[in-house]
Order: structure tokens, then sequence, then C-alpha cells
């Protein structure tokens, strides 16, 4: 691998790059040129340009990418979404993931245009990378009947910001009943809950008063959502930590009415998101970190919490912007 788990060195080789880019951008597409003649200047070479969609990758096209075209690191055009979704798309690759951002954001994918042309010989002609790894989390629906013994056989999603259970029309209070580590915990009545990685900490969990997780930690955060108490707070665990939570009370989707429209949607889980699944009164969610983690080419100009201050105004006063 031509990049750096904690200081190791690498000799220095053309770098050969899988161009993923978010074809639903029109500066996307007006970049590409300028994108390819970056990583061309910088000595890097484009083995492959893909649209970054959310479907699976074919097994034969991902042996492709990394067997016969030797990939060695992807580079995103889009946002920090696209960066999300092509980090679970490719996860399996193991290969270091470059944002460029052209969204409005741009906290997870570092780099722009400028910095990208700035940099490119750093980052293409074979050098060692700085590169920081971010835990997944994996999270399973349990249906309320299903075996509870088997739970570990139900199919898994990865999520690397957030699993939110989202209470939904018709808007009515549910209650999640919170387990830890096969300990019986609370039951939270309010709109839903928030289970979220250090990456997911600045997201939907800062914004419902969770803490913001320190990058490069491996741990689990726990925030609900408009709890309806003051006693209940946000907890974070280990990284070993399993998270079990069942719906005591969901709103459940309402029928099509005589008319021929579509009734409310009820509760859902979101990953990222991006709705995975409706969820029933009785169904359980299940979530712990993945025995993988994500790779992301980090920008050696900027830190994290100077990232933080910037773009998420972290700590700034009041008419300070």
């Amino acid at each position: 691998m031509c990049f750096s788990r904690g200081g190791s060195k690498v000799s220095p080789m053309a770098r050969r790059v899988l161009l993923l880019y978010n074809s639903a951008k029109p500066e996307v597409h007006a970049a590409l040129p300028r994108v390819r003649q970056a990583i061309a200047s910088g000595g890097g070479v484009i083995v492959a340009e893909l649209s970054a969609e959310n479907e699976s990758v074919p097994l034969g096209l991902a042996e492709a990418v990394t067997a016969s075209k030797g990939a060695s690191v992807m580079v995103t055009l889009g946002g920090d979404g696209t960066l999300l979704s092509q980090t679970r798309r490719w996860i399996h690759l193991d290969l270091p993931m470059l944002g460029v951002n052209f969204g409005k954001l741009g906290f997870l994918a570092e780099f722009d245009m400028a910095s990208l042309i700035e940099q490119s010989t750093q980052l293409f002609d074979g050098r060692e990378l700085e590169v920081m790894r971010r835990p997944l989390m994996e999270v399973r629906v349990l249906r309320s009947n299903a075996d509870p013994h088997r739970e570990l056989d139900a199919p898994f999603h990865l999520a690397l910001n957030d699993a939110a259970i989202i209470a939904g029309p018709p808007h009515r209070m549910i209650r999640c009943a919170l387990g830890i580590d096969g300990h019986r915990g609370p039951s939270i009545l309010g709109d839903g809950l928030i289970i979220c990685t250090p990456a997911g900490s600045t997201a939907y969990n800062v914004s419902a008063g969770g803490p913001i997780l320190a990058v490069g930690m491996r741990c689990l955060c726990i925030t609900a959502i408009a709890a309806h108490t003051l006693a209940f707070r946000p907890v974070v665990l280990p990284g070993n930590a399993r998270v079990d939570v069942t719906l005591e009370r969901a709103n459940d989707p309402a029928p099509i009415d005589a008319s021929g429209a579509a009734g409310a949607a009820g509760t859902v889980l979101l990953l990222d998101g991006r709705a995975v699944a409706k969820l029933h009164t009785g169904d359980r969610v299940l979530a712990c970190l993945h025995e993988r983690e994500a790779a992301f080419v980090t920008n050696p100009r900027i830190g994290y919490w100077e990232t933080l201050s910037k773009k998420m105004h972290w700590a700034t006063s009041p008419g300070a912007r």
C-alpha cells in the first residue's frame, strides 16, 4: 500500500487513481478536465473513472480496479454525501479515500480544487500520504417475529456517521428501550434516538445536543432526540460495545386511503441520512462498530480542530461570523 497507517515510509511511485464523480452535479462535470490535469501533473495515473452511484459494486469490477488496474487511492468529486456513499460502496477494497468538495460544507472531504491543484505533487507522485482511519458502524434490524438467538444471522448495513431512529409521521412520540452489552437500560420517550461514530458526532448528533467526539477515537455515542425528560443525557461507549434498541412503541405506517393516496410513512431507520428500513413496534435495532475502518486522506495544511472552528463555527461568539 502507498499510504501510512501511523508513520511508516514507502518508496515513491506514481499513484494509481480510481476517480469517482457525482454525475448529478454540473460543477463536477465542468471541473473534470482540471482534476485529470492535476492528477497527471502531480505524477498520478487515472486507471478508471466511474460515476458515484449508490448500488453495490460488482465483484468483477472491484477485482479489476485493484488487481489488473492496480488502483491504490480513490478520489471522490462531490461533497460529504458522495464521500460517505462511496466509502460504504468500496470499503472492502481497503483503499484510502481523497475527497474533493463540491458541496456546501466539506467537513469530511478536506480538499477543494485549489488545494488539490496546489498539492498535486505531494498527493500523486507516490510519496507518503497523511491518512486518518475512521470506524464504521454495522447496523442490523431484527423484526419482532425473528429468532432472538440468531440475531447475528440478520444482514447488516454500514454507516460511517450515524444510525437514527426517527419517529416519523404522524409524529407521535415513540418509546425506545435501550440495551448495552446485554444489560437493560432505560426506556426513552421522545422523537427518536441517534447512535453515532466520532465521524458522525458533528452531524445529527451535535444538532440534537450530543457531544463532539475527537477524531481518531474508536467509540459510539447515544443521543436522544427531543427526549420527554430532563434526566436523559448522551452517553459515550467504548469501541467494543453492542447497542440494542427495542421499539416499545413505534408509529406504524398508515394504510393507503380510499382515494389511493399513501398514508403516513411511520417510524424509520436512517443510516447516514438515508432511509433503509421502516420500523414497527417490537422491532430491534442492533449496532456495533464494524471490523473494518475507512481511511481518509487528510489535508496536511488544515487540522481537525481548525476545520471544526472554521466550517462548524465551533465556540464562535454571537455576531462574530
